[in-house]
């Protein structure tokens, strides 16, 4: 297994601002808490006040100076998400943008604006709320937006001809169209910022196969498992190496894409890793780009 990046090698983030989705738990917590022991000021964006409150509690009981605030969001509410924006833009600066927070496996549902919930809270609500701030990122020198996505990504398709999933639905597909969208994202983002006179970045991540709550939605059967095969996990803590390399590590270059080093992208260091060839198609990417601002009423203006 090569030498990768891990926690310890996050350099220090003191003047940064860095704005975590999913930040109460799991690898969006874990994120939030490396940062702001680097000196970060983290923004921790969570649907629940008092779930975020507990963890920036258990942030400040290790790191007293921690400089962390609640934001509350709900990607799967669009006006959450355009109130979310109105907090942020209110910061003097936008270094990280990192999109952590989504979903896994549900039951069909659909999102406040009826939106498929996966490809809802997974894709559309991180394109609008990039988007929307966008411009408080393009002014911050050298900032990075960061996109989770999935070893998922792999067998993953775009729905187009039923995008919420009105006529036929399964949770694993969903899922994964959702996380090869969170690439074409990334990619056409990047493509686009090359475009301009910028240093601002997009770059992808992914934590392999990590041990957090979005196994909540698997099947009792599949749940009973996840125990018996958990040494091939990723720990929560391990599942935030990829996002932190993504966010922190020099080397890193727009368009990169950083998972962990282990056989099967699995578990293991961050380094960086490939996707399909499927992520990388520029045509799926403009029709998704176009499709997202159809559903989301919001244009990036990239």
């Amino acid at each position: 297994m090569p030498r990768g990046f891990i926690e310890k090698d996050v350099p220090e983030q003191t003047g940064k601002t860095a704005f975590v989705t999913g930040a109460n738990t799991g690898i969006g917590f874990h994120t939030a808490r490396v940062l702001a022991e680097r000196g970060a000021r983290v923004l921790m964006g969570c649907r629940s006040e008092e779930k975020a409150i507990a963890a920036m509690n258990k942030i400040k009981a290790e790191t007293p100076y921690a400089d962390v605030s609640f934001i509350r969001l709900d990607l799967a509410d669009l006006d959450s998400v355009e109130a979310a924006v109105g907090m942020v833009a209110d910061e003097p600066r936008l270094d990280l943008m990192i999109n952590n927070a989504g979903m896994m496996f549900p039951p069909r549902e659909l999102t406040k604006d009826g939106f498929e919930s996966q490809f809802g809270v997974n894709h559309l609500g991180p394109f609008a709320l990039t988007g929307l701030l966008i411009d408080k990122i393009l002014e911050t020198p050298n900032a990075r937006i960061v996109s989770t996505s999935s070893i998922g990504h792999r067998p993953g398709d775009i729905y187009f001809d039923d995008i919420d999933a009105e006529r036929s639905y399964n949770p694993q597909f969903r899922y994964f169209q959702s996380k090869l969208g969170n690439l074409l994202f990334a990619y056409e983002l990047e493509r686009r910022l090359r475009k301009l006179d910028t240093d601002v970045i997009s770059v992808a991540c992914h934590p392999g196969a990590a041990d957090t709550e979005l196994t909540r939605h698997l099947p009792f059967f599949a749940r009973a498992f996840v125990p018996l095969v958990a040494a091939l996990f990723n720990s929560a803590v391990m599942g935030a190496w990829p996002t932190l390399m993504a966010a922190t590590a020099d080397e890193v270059e727009g368009g990169g894409y950083y998972g962990p080093s282990g056989l099967g992208e699995f578990s293991g260091s961050a380094v960086k890793v490939a996707s399909t060839s499927k992520s990388h198609d520029e045509e799926l990417a403009q029709r998704l780009w176009d499709l997202s601002i159809d559903m989301t009423g919001g244009d990036p203006g990239l």
